[in-house]
């Protein structure tokens, strides 16, 4: 495993030092340092509110108790950096590569990821103190590498604080889906009050045909499954300026679009039969008045907010539905390209979409980034002449090239310092409990 890691990081020693967000280089050992503080501390910022009792729970197979995430990020942290590049590094318990390892079948065996709810030991306590030792021993190795072997261990830290925030954003989706399986439908944070009063009309930005690029180029960090970057061929198309809001989709709804096979693609239709969907997820009917799960508890559905917590499958019958399409993922690049990335971010504190503004302009996108990941009709696959590093980390990504389809933007989950237009998320199609929404698309005659 050593030999692996080594070899991927020894591909890494000629790229300059590049910083997490994405949108410069850093020049400093300090600010390395301090941008690893800041990411790791705000993992356990998102936790202030827990109870213990809290970070134990996992409520479906495909969420994680937050314990599980806390650790496994470490964990990261010392297989990756630690345990390669830290000579005579001992682990805390040698026991936690097999109980935190999630997916990278190269590192080693592992704990089933429908069973760690079940897992008492190590206690919250414990975990907090196995983040205080990689925290100590990474910031150790920081603080007294060479200039050579700082250029080595900066790629593998910027990825490791990428992989982090990726898990702080499901640490907050997976703690609503537990707050709302519990009848007391606890309360994670209260949120911010919500100063829009309405919604901004819908609107439709055209775009040309023609050859683009699309995919990362350039410094500043990127997954390996952004690039590389290629050329692409679009017809024209336009796109909403906004995201579809639950008013629209309550028309949707009350139209019997949950029952119109014809809105749906068969294997969709098949899962509502199945699931018993008939609105989006956490939405509840009582006395005839709508209500939703949020992270401030429960509350009525606020009809200007976007429609967030539906599958690809909703996304796309509710497109057929309103005569329109999801947009691809190229053309959601395309389209973002003059737009800043800016939004309702996760340091907000909001942990909500909230209503697009009225701007008093007459064309232009809003929603583009934050507020909800948007579903796009791509299936998630490789770009042109893409290849996945070898080793554990190339399992990162590229092995979940199958039966997913992409999502664009961000969410209010997401940290901006994460966001950027070339970002490929990507789910099943019917997954529900992250921030997703619907964006439409549609051609130009």
């Amino acid at each position: 495993m050593k030999n692996t890691v080594a070899e991927i990081a020894g591909k890494t020693r000629s790229r300059e030092v590049e910083c997490a967000n994405g949108q410069g280089i850093v020049h400093s050992r300090m600010a390395l340092i301090d941008r690893y503080r800041a990411v790791r501390q705000f993992s356990e910022k998102i936790c202030e509110t827990l109870e213990p009792e809290d970070f134990v729970i996992q409520t479906m197979p495909e969420m994680s108790p937050t314990k599980w995430h806390l650790a496994h990020v470490s964990w990261f942290f010392e297989t990756f950096v630690l345990k390669v590049h830290l000579p005579d590094y001992e682990s805390l318990h040698p026991q936690y590569t097999f109980l935190f390892n999630s997916y990278y079948n190269a590192a080693g065996k592992m704990h089933a990821r429908p069973q760690r709810g079940l897992i008492s030991r190590p206690t919250v306590r414990n975990t907090y103190e196995y983040r205080k030792y990689v925290d100590t021993m990474v910031l150790k190795l920081l603080g007294e590498a060479s200039e050579r072997k700082l250029e080595v261990l900066a790629p593998l830290i910027v990825l490791g604080l990428n992989h982090e925030q990726q898990h702080q954003e499901l640490m907050l989706t997976d703690i609503k889906h537990v707050f709302w399986m519990n009848p007391l439908r606890p309360v994670f944070r209260k949120e911010k009050p919500n100063a829009a009063s309405s919604s901004a009309k819908l609107k439709w930005q055209n775009f040309d045909g023609g050859i683009y690029s699309i995919g990362h180029e350039g410094a500043g960090f990127h997954f390996d499954n952004e690039g590389p970057r290629h050329e692409t061929l679009l017809q024209p198309f336009a796109l909403a300026s906004r995201l579809v809001t639950n008013r629209e989709y309550l028309e949707f709804m009350e139209d019997n679009g949950y029952t119109r096979p014809e809105f749906w693609l068969s294997l969709g239709f098949n899962m509502v039969k199945e699931k018993y969907w008939d609105s989006p997820f956490y939405w509840e009917r009582d006395l005839g008045k709508w209500g939703m799960m949020t992270l401030d508890g429960m509350r009525a559905v606020d009809l200007d907010e976007p429609v967030c917590h539906v599958s690809y499958f909703e996304a796309d019958a509710y497109a057929r539905w309103a005569g329109a399409r999801l947009p691809t993922e190229a053309e959601w690049e395309v389209a973002s390209e003059e737009v800043p990335v800016e939004g309702n971010f996760a340091e907000s504190g909001f942990y909500h979409p909230a209503p697009a503004r009225e701007s008093g302009r007459t064309e232009g996108l809003q929603q583009m980034f934050g507020d909800l990941w948007q579903w796009t009709q791509s299936s998630y696959s490789p770009y042109p002449g893409y290849k996945p590093v070898r080793g554990a980390l190339g399992e990162y990504n590229g092995k979940f090239m199958c039966n997913q389809y992409v999502l664009r933007g961000a969410s209010c989950a997401t940290a901006k310092s994460h966001a950027r237009r070339t970002y490929r998320n990507f789910f099943p199609p019917d997954a529900r409990w992250q921030f997703m929404g619907i964006r439409l698309a549609k051609e130009i005659s």
